[in-house]
C-alpha cells in the first residue's frame, strides 16, 4: 500500500507576489515624490528615466496610463504653481500613502507585534494585563478575578469531592497603567544636510513620517509635534513632511530646544521627551536684540554653552533629550557627550542606515517607563 504521508521540506523557485502595473509603479513613485519634496514633475521625470533603464512598463501600460490612474484614484490634482502657471500636485491621500509606506519600510516589525499601548513599571488598577497573580484583597474589582486560577486554588485547598470556593481561594491578575507620551521631534534643516554629496534630509523625513503614522495609528492618545531648525525654529504639520527641504541655514540648536520645551510645557501628559535628528554642530544663536551670532568654524564656546544651558533646563522640567547624530565627525562627539550629560538623556551615533529602527526602539523603551 502506497504511503502518501510524506514529511519534510519542499523547495521551489521563489515567485514574487503579484503586483498590478499600477501598484508596482506607485511604490516607486512614492519613493521618488519623497526625494523630490513633493515635486510631481520631477518625480515623473525620474520615473521615466528609470523606465528607460529597467523597462518598468510596456505597450499595454505606460507612464501616461499611470498618471491617468493617479488622477482617477485621487492621488494627484491640478493646481496653480507659485509662479501662476498650471501644474499637478499630490493630494492628502498621497501624503497618507507616503507616511504608511515609510512606516512599513522602517517599522515593518510592528506587524509582528501585538496591539496596545506602552506600559509603566507601576502595577495597580491599570488596564494592561501582566500575567502575574496575587491574592484577592478587599476593594479589588470583581472583573479582575482570575476564574481559572481561583478554581484551581479551590480544588487544591478543598478537594474535588467537597468542592467549594471561598474568598481565600480568589486571586486577581496584576495590571499596569498604559502611559501617554508627548514627543517633540526636532529635524535639522541646515545646509549641511545635503552637503558632501549625501542626502540626509530624505531619511530624516521618512523617519518623521513613519513616527507620525505610528503614533496616530497605534498610540492615538500620544501627541507628536514636529519642528525644524535652521537659523530659527518653527513647527510644521505632519501633512507638510513630504515637502520639507533644507535651506541656506546655519544650525540654531538653541532655538529648536527652546521651542520644543515651550510646546511640551503646554502638554498635560506626565511623560514628555524630545528627539533631535541632526548632522552638525550648533553654529548660530539669536540674540535678545533680534540679531544673529553665527560661527561655523569649530565649536564656538559661546554657542555650545547656551546649548548646555538648554539641556539643563530641559532636565529640570523632567524632559529627556535623545540625540541622533547622523554624522561621523569624531570632534562632535565631545560636544554631544557633554550635552547629553547635562540633560541626563541619551545619544546615538548612527549613520542614515538603521536610523528609523533606532528611533522606534527608543520610543518604545521610553514609553515603558515612567518619567518622574
Amino acid at each position: 500500500m502506497k504511503n502518501d504521508n510524506k514529511k519534510g521540506f519542499y523547495f521551489k523557485q521563489y515567485e514574487a507576489p503579484f503586483q498590478s502595473p499600477f501598484d508596482k509603479l506607485f511604490g516607486i513613485f512614492k519613493e521618488l515624490i519623497t526625494h523630490t519634496s513633493g515635486d510631481f514633475d520631477e518625480a515623473i521625470d525620474w520615473l521615466r528615466e528609470l523606465d528607460k533603464e529597467y523597462k518598468l512598463t510596456d505597450e499595454h501600460y505606460t507612464i501616461d496610463d499611470f498618471i491617468e490612474d493617479l488622477k482617477k484614484k485621487g492621488y494627484i490634482r491640478d493646481e496653480l504653481k507659485e509662479d501662476g502657471t498650471s501644474g499637478i500636485g499630490i493630494t492628502a491621500k498621497t501624503e497618507r500613502a507616503i507616511r504608511q509606506q515609510a512606516l512599513d519600510n522602517i517599522f515593518g516589525n510592528l506587524k509582528r507585534s501585538g496591539s496596545g499601548n506602552h506600559k509603566t513599571k507601576h502595577s495597580g488598577n491599570g488596564d494592561e494585563h501582566t500575567g502575574e497573580f496575587r491574592e484577592f484583597h478587599f476593594g479589588d474589582g470583581l472583573e479582575r478575578i482570575s476564574l481559572t486560577e481561583s478554581l484551581r486554588n479551590a480544588q487544591i485547598n478543598n478537594g474535588v469531592a467537597d468542592f467549594m470556593l471561598t474568598e481565600n481561594d480568589l486571586v486577581v491578575e496584576e495590571t499596569q497603567y498604559k502611559s501617554q507620551m508627548s514627543t517633540v521631534l526636532m529635524i535639522d534643516i541646515s545646509h549641511s544636510m545635503i552637503l558632501y554629496g549625501e542626502d540626509r534630509i530624505t531619511p530624516a523625513k521618512k523617519v518623521a513620517m513613519a513616527l507620525a503614522e505610528l503614533i496616530t495609528t497605534r498610540y492615538p492618545k500620544d501627541t507628536l509635534d514636529i519642528l525644524v531648525f535652521g537659523n530659527d525654529a518653527w513647527t510644521i504639520a505632519i501633512r507638510d513632511l513630504p515637502y520639507l527641504k533644507v535651506g541656506p541655514y546655519h544650525t540654531n540648536t538653541v532655538a529648536g530646544l527652546q521651542l520644543a520645551m515651550d510646546i511640551l510645557r503646554r502638554k498635560r501628559n506626565t511623560n514628555k521627551q524630545i528627539f533631535m535628528i541632526t548632522d552638525g554642530k550648533p553654529s548660530c544663536v539669536r540674540e535678545k536684540d533680534g540679531s544673529y551670532y553665527m560661527n561655523s568654524n569649530g565649536l564656538d564656546e559661546y554657542i555650545v554653552d547656551k546649548c548646555y544651558n538648554q539641556a539643563q533646563q530641559a532636565r529640570k522640567l523632567h524632559i529627556p533629550i535623545t540625540t541622533f547624530m547622523i554624522a561621523n565627525d569624531p570632534y562632535l562627539q565631545k560636544f554631544v557627550n557633554k550635552f547629553t550629560e547635562s540633560n541626563q538623556g541619551k545619544a546615538f551615533y548612527t549613520g542614515l542606515k538603521g536610523l528609523g529602527e533606532m528611533i522606534f526602539e527608543d520610543y518604545e523603551t521610553n514609553r515603558k517607563k515612567r518619567i518622574k
